[in-house]
Parts: structure tokens; sequence; C-alpha cells
């Protein structure tokens, strides 16, 4: 069964409570996402530590309910 857009957002939300969270069904298939997600969580990690943290949020959900997911990370810019 194919995760949701919104249950991918509220378990990011869920982990990051700050993050900007945007989520792109790249096929309409509900199988194939793209996250952005912009948080302070991630000031100061690698691409790979930010990536990491998502993948964490997802609760092991990657693989199985959701199948494909790009991901976009980024800490909020200062200003």
């Amino acid at each position: 069964m194919p995760m949701a857009a919104s249950d991918i957002e509220r378990l990011i939300k869920d982990a990051m409570p700050d993050a900007e969270v945007r989520i792109d069904d790249l096929r309409g298939d509900g199988d194939h996402y793209l996250a952005n997600v912009v948080s302070s969580a991630f000031i100061g990690k690698s691409r790979v530590q930010q990536h990491q943290m998502v993948y964490a949020a997802l609760q092991g959900r990657m693989g199985g309910e959701l199948h494909a997911l790009a991901l976009q990370t980024s800490a909020p810019e200062a200003g």
C-alpha cells in the first residue's frame, strides 16, 4: 500500500517540528516522491547526516510502504 504524502510530511515534522516540508509526487502513483526539507536541525550536519535524519524520521518505512524518496535537505538561510 503506497504511503500518502501527508503521512511523510507528518513523520518528518514529528521528528523535526521546525521543518518546512514540501512533498512532490513525482509520478502521480503515490510511490515515488521528492521531499524538500529545510530545518535548523540540519545546521552543522553533512548532506549524508541530513538525509540519515530524514530516513530515521520515517521510522523504517523506506523500502516498504515508501518505495522511492528523493531528498533535498538544507538548513535555513541566516537572515
